[in-house]
């Protein structure tokens, strides 16, 4: 059996790589994804104070430090077991869409807009941000102030754009100056504006993109996420519901209850534990979250503007969309949600109420937290003893509950493309193509900017040498 092997994964928020087997006829018969990092945060935790969590979870990652932030002192309200007072819930939601307008902006514009607009054949030296800078100047700089926007709310309610102090357990640390507001709903239209062109833009060129999205993992599955009691589209609270591929609800659940119906399979080859839905069993419980997730599991986005672009996007794909390379359409669309209910949350005047935080002891002995992240549900569970000292944490990243569906995209991906008798680059980009559509987030960031750092290889069955591509000299 001959092998080929990726790696890094370019493009991605951490490290990765990927090795496909071929057969003797050079077709793909087999692939795994592998992720080659060790986060080891739930041991080194034990034994702190669980008020530390907040602060520590966040240096998981430092592109969404925010929704670790967000999870964590949810968990803490709950061994707090307080309720948080009404500005302080709004506020915190606040930060999260800032928090998601950035970080689909630097998924869409930074990592695969050098893909869909420069094309997945074209040069890999230049398919990259400072390629894309060159030709589409316009909409490099469209995505760099949509970024912006996101981190400057960040900053303004949180007191820094990564790992900020400002969210706390039992609420914010300090209230909303009505002057942060009015600047907020100063920077909405332009927001808007960028928005808008960018999904008009990728409609446009979607056409160009049938095979890819017959392939990116086009496939049935269940999905989960956040929703309201009403069914709505939720992003900081709500019930966890889990979808089939034909639309019918299997579960909705208190986030509490998540180790009921979720479980957590070791992989051999690979630091990532696979999440599935237990009442299905491993693997068969397989699903995927995300905004592609979020949008198949919800009645309804729950503003005007979204909910009329969820209605165009089911009328053209269907009621469940199964093809992951329409993750970027559904970022975008969620997107619009975001500044919509910014806007919505900043227009109402109890926002601005100087009652922030609930304070408390432990009273409880356990909580759980869960918030989507821009990736998709991101779990939080602590246990802690009398004291408030951390005995045990358990954390589930968005990019963990996907890791059965990116491995069977990448193999739905390489079996389409891949013909290893004749390597092209352009067939291994698509196979790195499937895995950024997913927008993994795999603990921390690492970028290509300029040459591509990487070198496949084509190895016989002797161990020999039969092909190889490089981009390093």
């Amino acid at each position: 059996m001959r092998k080929l092997t990726i790696d890094p994964v370019t493009r991605i928020e951490g490290h990765a790589k990927i090795t496909i087997h071929l057969g003797e006829d050079g077709n793909v018969e087999r692939t795994q994804f592998h992720v080659t990092q060790v986060r080891g945060f739930e041991k080194f935790t034990e034994g702190r104070p669980y008020y530390e969590m907040p602060a520590i979870t966040a240096r998981i990652c430092g592109i969404c430090p925010i929704s670790h932030q967000l999870a964590s002192v949810k968990a803490c309200d709950a061994i707090m077991a307080v309720r948080i007072p009404p500005a302080a819930a709004m506020l915190r939601e606040v930060i999260h869409c800032g928090q998601l307008v950035q970080s689909h902006a630097l998924s869409f514009f930074h990592l695969s807009a050098p893909d869909l607009l420069l094309g997945m054949d074209s040069d890999p030296a230049r398919r990259n941000v400072l390629g894309l800078a060159e030709k589409h100047p316009d909409i490099v700089r469209d995505g760099i102030a949509l970024r912006k926007f996101g981190q400057s709310i960040i900053e303004r309610l949180a007191g820094e754009r990564i790992h900020p102090a400002g969210i706390v357990p039992g609420g914010v640390a300090a209230p909303l100056a009505s002057a942060s507001r009015d600047v907020i709903l100063k920077g909405l239209p332009e927001a808007r504006n960028i928005a808008w062109r960018t999904l008009d833009l990728f409609k446009c060129i979607l056409d160009g993109f049938q095979a890819e999205v017959a392939s990116f993992g086009n496939m049935p599955t269940m999905y989960a996420g956040l929703v309201s009691n009403a069914g709505d589209l939720r992003l900081y609270d709500g019930r966890i519901r889990f979808k089939t591929a034909t639309g019918t609800i299997a579960a909705e659940i208190d986030a509490a209850d998540y180790a009921a119906y979720i479980g957590e399979a070791s992989l051999s080859d690979s630091y990532l534990k696979a999440p599935y839905f237990k009442p299905l069993g491993y693997p068969a419980g397989i699903y995927r979250v995300g905004p592609l997730a979020r949008l198949n599991v919800a009645d309804r986005c729950g503003t005007p503007a979204a909910d009329s672009e969820l209605r165009d996007f089911r009328e053209h794909f269907g009621p469940v969309v199964a093809s992951s390379f329409h993750f970027h359409y559904a970022r975008l669309i969620e997107v619009i949600y975001c500044l919509e209910r910014l806007q919505e949350l900043l227009e109402n005047p109890a926002i601005l109420d100087r009652h922030v935080r609930a304070r408390a002891e432990v009273n409880a002995g356990e909580g759980v937290g869960v918030a989507e992240a821009p990736r998709g549900i991101l779990i939080h569970h602590y246990k802690v003893d009398e004291h408030g000292a951390m005995q045990w944490a358990n954390l589930i990243i968005a990019t963990g509950h996907n890791n059965l569906a990116i491995s069977r995209s990448i193999e739905q991906v390489s079996k389409y493309y891949v013909k290893g008798n004749q390597l092209q680059e352009g067939m291994l980009n698509r196979v790195s193509a499937v895995v950024r559509a997913y927008d993994p987030c795999l603990s921390c960031s690492t970028h290509a900017g300029g040459i591509l750092p990487m070198r496949i290889e084509l190895v016989g069955p002797d161990g020999a040498r039969l092909d190889e591509i490089s981009s390093v000299s």
